[in-house]
């Protein structure tokens, strides 16, 4: 039985409020909700994550981590961001580095990044919270070697990063990709896009999961969770089976609830 937990990032569906976003994630047998910092829970409104916190909860969910649009620039505050994610529950905080391609990026712009980063990373780590960085296009974190670079250049613990498959990539290059990143990886976003930005269900790229999740659960380091982060059309009839292909893939019973 995998160790690592299937969950749902509430941007899936930004437009609803987070109490049918807990409904339908434990209706679809998932465990763990990311909850995003531009609608559900903006960073600062304690209030509201503190509730958003107490809705999952009461559900039998847990928190996986708060999805925030921090972006590392030099004068941007993190801790209305530790303030949101620690009243939430959340010991760990998905963050972005930078707004510019790592094509794009000069020494300077790499060497301020980074230096953020690592304050950023302290703040948290003070806190008790882990950061982690969106492995995403437009940011430094835009390929597997330039994410391995941030990381080391950092230098922190306490920042980790996330993966997903990069668009248009084939499955090797993908799993290349991921292995090349699976020991400070701490969360996949899990889609299927293909051949560019077309949302497809899970199972139309059955290779990829297949192989990804066989590679992530033999790992000296595996996620700690697998979060589904689109579906086809946005339509949330469909996550119930975009979650028992998740399940599947996971190795879990044809049916698991968190405590079951």
């Amino acid at each position: 039985m995998t160790s690592i937990r299937a969950g749902l990032c509430s941007v899936t569906f930004r437009e609803f409020a987070p109490e049918r976003i807990v409904e339908l994630a434990a209706d679809a047998g998932l465990e763990v909700i990311e909850w995003g910092g531009d609608l559900h829970v903006p960073p600062g409104d304690v209030d509201r994550a503190a509730h958003v916190a107490k809705l999952t909860t009461d559900a039998g969910l847990s928190v996986a981590s708060y999805g925030s649009y921090f972006r590392a620039g030099i004068d941007e505050p993190l801790t209305p961001v530790l303030d949101s994610a620690e009243a939430l529950g959340a010991d760990r905080i998905r963050i972005w580095a930078g707004d510019l391609g790592s094509a794009d990026a000069t020494a300077a712009y790499w060497g301020t990044t980074v230096a953020r980063l690592r304050a950023a990373a302290s703040e948290a780590a003070s806190r008790g919270i882990g950061l982690a960085l969106e492995f995403h296009s437009g940011t430094l974190a835009d390929t597997a070697p330039t994410t391995r670079r941030l990381l080391a250049e950092v230098g922190h613990p306490a920042l980790s990063t996330y993966w997903q498959p990069t668009v248009s990539a084939s499955v090797d290059v993908a799993l290349a990709e991921y292995a090349a990143l699976a020991d400070r990886t701490t969360a996949v976003h899990v889609f299927s896009w293909w051949p560019e930005a077309e949302r497809l269900p899970l199972r139309a790229r059955d290779a990829l999961w297949t192989r990804l999740f066989a590679q992530a659960q033999t790992a000296a380091a595996p996620p700690r969770d697998a979060l589904l982060e689109f579906v086809p059309g946005d339509d949330p009839a469909l996550l119930a089976g975009e979650a028992a292909a998740l399940r599947a893939y996971l190795g879990w019973p044809e049916r698991r609830r968190s405590g079951q």
